[in-house]
């Protein structure tokens, strides 16, 4: 039974998706920063603020909203994301 369970669990994380609406995510938890009101958060939309971010991989960014990093706090004030969601909003952020 553990197996089972276990290579159920395997499955689900395997085939994980974002959860969350990634707009409604950003209007929850990280408008606040990402609109402008912090100068070294890159806006929603600022492809150029974007892209040299975006060249470090999505792990790496993912890894600096889960743990912070410089100026964002940890999990990005999104405490019910998930690793899929934080994938999503930053792909809604920089677009």
């Amino acid at each position: 039974m553990k197996k089972v369970l276990a290579a159920a669990l395997v499955f689900a994380f395997s085939t994980a998706h974002a959860a969350q609406d990634p707009e409604a995510v950003f209007n929850r938890a990280c408008t606040m920063c990402h609109s402008g009101q912090l100068p070294m958060a890159p806006k929603k939309g600022d492809q150029a603020a974007w892209k040299p971010r975006l060249e470090q991989g999505t792990d790496v960014l993912v890894k600096h909203v889960t743990e912070g990093f410089n100026a964002m706090p940890a999990r990005g004030l999104c405490m019910d994301c998930s690793a899929e969601d934080y994938k999503a909003v930053i792909d809604w952020m920089s677009k």
